[in-house]
């Protein structure tokens, strides 16, 4: 056995259950319920033998057979369109108060870091959990008030739903609220894809510092894989 394998943590399903169950919470609605992940993926932790200071899945995720509409009203396929890219895949909403600019701000000055080859090759993909609202128009206007390159997908909501279930990320329908409000629960975890398996093999929590996503970003558009497991 390799002598790194050792200072890698495999998570037990409970307690990864756990976790994600912290982390599933509605943009604006802290106090969401939230259901546990079925079937966790064991992880190994950044700062183990993983070089990515997100974490780092020991059975990554297939790529969502997800077809819906781009920011510019196009057809798009997430595999086929996508394929032999560095992807960064993220489910939510462009009224959304908190998690989502966050997420998408940090992103985007990582990759403005990034020499042109690397933003070359990666795409961030933002997924609609609110497609009655997020017409095309609205979330190419938004989307491109952080960087001009993210794509915006919107359609069916049971295929994001399902899309996003596949990666243990929860999307619930978006709530009408009395004051007029529309709010849509969803995970705020990012799923990153490697260009060289098309798999996702790096998972972002709300909150990862700009400096994590500037250093794994180089990482994921190579392809690097840990060597533990």
């Amino acid at each position: 056995m390799n002598p790194r394998t050792t200072h890698v943590r495999r998570a037990a399903a409970a307690g990864l259950a756990l976790a994600a169950t912290l982390t599933l919470a509605a943009c604006g609605q802290q106090d969401a319920p939230a259901p546990a992940v079925e079937a966790p993926a064991s992880v190994s932790q950044a700062g183990d033998a993983s070089p990515y200071k997100g974490t780092e899945l020991y059975r990554p995720f297939a790529k969502p057979d997800l077809k819906l509409t781009d920011d510019q009203g196009k057809p798009f396929d997430l595999r086929k369109d996508t394929a032999g890219r560095s992807v960064l895949l993220f489910f939510g909403y462009t009224n959304c108060p908190d998690v989502c600019p966050t997420t998408l701000s940090d992103v985007a000055l990582a990759l403005r870091e990034q020499p042109q080859e690397v933003r070359e090759k990666t795409s961030v993909v933002f997924v609609s959990t609110d497609p009655e609202r997020d017409t095309p128009k609205v979330l190419g206007k938004w989307l491109a008030s952080f960087d001009a390159g993210y794509i915006g997908l919107t359609g069916d909501l049971e295929q994001v739903k399902a899309a996003a279930k596949s990666l243990g990320i929860t999307v619930d329908d978006p709530k009408h609220h009395d004051d007029g409000t529309v709010t849509s629960s969803h995970g705020p975890q990012l799923v990153a894809f490697l260009p060289t398996t098309d798999q996702g093999h790096v998972v972002y929590s709300s909150g990862t510092p700009t400096a994590s996503f500037a250093h794994d970003l180089p990482l994921l558009a190579r392809g690097k894989q840990s060597t533990a497991g």
